[in-house]
């Protein structure tokens, strides 16, 4: 949602019974006529440079498997390089420049408001999981490092949703819990009342480092929500009545502000015709197939290779075997368990990437999968598409999704819809 929804939670298992308490209120501003566009923004908070092993690290927690003991050891790798790099910087005379966290796409946020007053809180919209989920007063101070918090007692608005609560592990035992909450949540023109807002009461250390994000809102489907004994309706869901079209979109901008649309496809964010494909609901993703895939300007090669397509997870993850082909095109480039994936010399030519959806291609620019360097300093790059090997699904992640927009359908049945757009790189 790195995702850094790659950052954040969700749960494999399919939750029955969706409810709650309060049957949710919409409106909208008169201005909106049920449409809403939400800018993404970067995150201003300070931050250190970002280990991209930990992305593939987070993505497996994410999905619940557990992460192998070499992507662990790949995240001390790069930390300690990283750390070298600095402290050479502050030793050196000015010819070390870092690069910042922000300029890695590695994740986006878009100002929330909950309760009355409001409570503003940065949070990561996912397609990967359904859990309105924040950092909150009852969440220990020792937890809590940089990231505003929800306050239910400073709202007039709360109301405990009594003998709820949710509970979100990982393979490797980390994770987070806490109670629910009903409030007024409004994004952009658009407010909800009676939505659930999950507030922490422990989140494990991987969540305390996150210090960019408060939280995030998942567009999943409902019945992923982790809420128990009755699973809670995502911000969408409750939305949708008030909504000129059960839709969203995704415009996600490499280096860039984008934006999300709700209720509506704005044609000028796009060019041609949207190509359609249909979504598998169950256990709650957007799980697609793509049609095939071609490297750099090699033959498209036709087959069906089933994903889901995640805001929250910042690279993207397809079979080794595909994998395999892109990087035996790139001079030096080599699958490293020290450092967690397939790295290569930051000044080797890449190609480009292509993707199919039904009969439409989308190319994926070379800059998107040169991903980062490994440390500020470093000659080592490493590639914005990983193998999905031992995480049991494939994952379009922001690094495919940036080179497309985006339309999330809640039609009955939901699709998903990709269309071209001028791509920057």
């Amino acid at each position: 949602m790195v995702s850094f929804t790659d950052f954040f939670l969700t749960s494999l298992l399919a939750a029955a019974g969706l409810g709650s308490a309060l049957p949710p209120q919409i409106s909208t501003t008169k201005d909106q006529n049920g449409r809403l566009t939400l800018k993404q923004v970067r995150n201003p908070r300070p931050h250190k440079a970002f280990n991209p092993a930990r992305a593939t690290y987070r993505t497996f927690l994410k999905y619940g498997v557990p992460a192998p003991d070499y992507i662990k050891k790949a995240i001390t790798h790069i930390d300690d390089e990283q750390e070298e790099a600095f402290s050479r910087s502050k030793r050196d005379t000015g010819s070390a420049a870092a690069i910042p966290i922000n300029e890695v796409d590695i994740a986006y946020v878009t100002p929330v408001t909950v309760g009355t007053p409001p409570q503003t809180l940065m949070l990561d919209l996912d397609t990967g999981s359904s859990d309105l989920w924040v950092f909150s007063s009852l969440t220990p101070s020792s937890q809590v490092r940089g990231q505003d918090i929800y306050t239910p007692a400073n709202s007039s608005t709360s109301k405990l949703l009594n003998g709820h609560t949710w509970s979100i592990r990982y393979g490797d035992g980390s994770g987070s819990r806490g109670t629910v909450y009903l409030d007024t949540l409004a994004v952009g023109g658009l407010e909800v009342k009676s939505q659930a807002v999950q507030t922490a009461q422990e989140v494990s250390s991987s969540f305390t480092q996150e210090q960019s994000l408060d939280g995030l809102m998942g567009l999943g489907f409902s019945t992923l929500n982790t809420v128990r004994p009755s699973s809670q309706l995502t911000f969408f869901d409750n939305a949708r009545p008030s909504l000129d079209e059960e839709v969203f979109t995704a415009d996600l901008k490499y280096h860039a502000t984008g934006s999300y649309d709700f209720g509506f496809v704005d044609r000028a964010k796009y060019t041609g015709n949207i190509s359609y494909t249909a979504v598998t609901e169950s256990p709650g993703y957007w799980t697609h197939s793509l049609s095939g895939y071609a490297v750099g300007s090699g033959a498209f090669q036709t087959t069906r290779l089933s994903g889901i397509s995640d805001t929250g997870t910042t690279l993207l993850y397809l079979p080794t075997a595909v994998v395999t082909a892109y990087y035996r095109q790139v001079q030096g480039a080599q699958n490293s368990q020290y450092y967690g994936g397939y790295v290569f010399p930051c000044s080797s030519s890449l190609p480009t990437f292509t993707f199919g959806i039904e009969e439409a291609r989308f190319t994926i620019p070379a800059s998107y999968i040169n991903y980062t360097r490994i440390s500020p300093t470093s000659t080592t790059c490493y590639g914005g598409l990983q193998s999905s090997s031992g995480l049991g699904i494939n994952i379009f992640g922001d690094v495919a999704l940036k080179a497309a927009f985006v339309v999330f359908s809640g039609t009955n049945p939901p699709r998903i819809g990709f269309a071209h757009k001028p791509l920057d790189s």
